[in-house]
């Protein structure tokens, strides 16, 4: 059967080029205001334009990985935190109703007063003959 590959490689390589931390974009921003692409002065709000379009891009590729993981797990039909759960508890109230039942102690057989039992031998006597 083949391995899954392995997608955590694949996946830090996304992250990463969408993630940038605020010195990335502090490199990037100096470098443009270097060649004349941005003044001086508008570059705080550049690194903080960058900065949050990074997140925002971040949280949308988690978001398409979370459900694409969900939509995987769905098809193979394997068991998640929320299925286990509701097991444990059908399990867990299983186990209180077998304890009630196993607590009741079962009934002794009653013993027969001896006019009953010669009563019963009579009548057996009776049908063998």
């Amino acid at each position: 059967m083949p391995q899954a590959p392995d997608l955590s490689k694949y996946l830090d390589a996304g992250a990463q080029f969408v993630a940038m931390t605020r010195a990335q974009a502090r490199r990037r921003a100096q470098e443009l205001v270097a060649s004349g692409q941005l003044a001086q002065g508008q570059v705080q709000a550049f690194v903080d334009d960058l900065v949050s379009e990074s997140r925002r891009r971040t949280d949308e590729m988690l978001d398409v990985v979370r459900k694409e993981v969900q939509r995987q797990v769905q098809t193979l039909g394997i068991a998640t935190k929320d299925d286990l759960a509701r097991l444990e508890a059908r399990l867990a109230k299983q186990a209180q109703a077998a304890k009630k039942s196993a607590k009741k102690p079962a009934k002794k057989p009653t013993k027969k007063s001896a006019a009953k039992k010669a009563a019963s031998n009579g009548a057996r006597s009776a049908k063998a003959s």
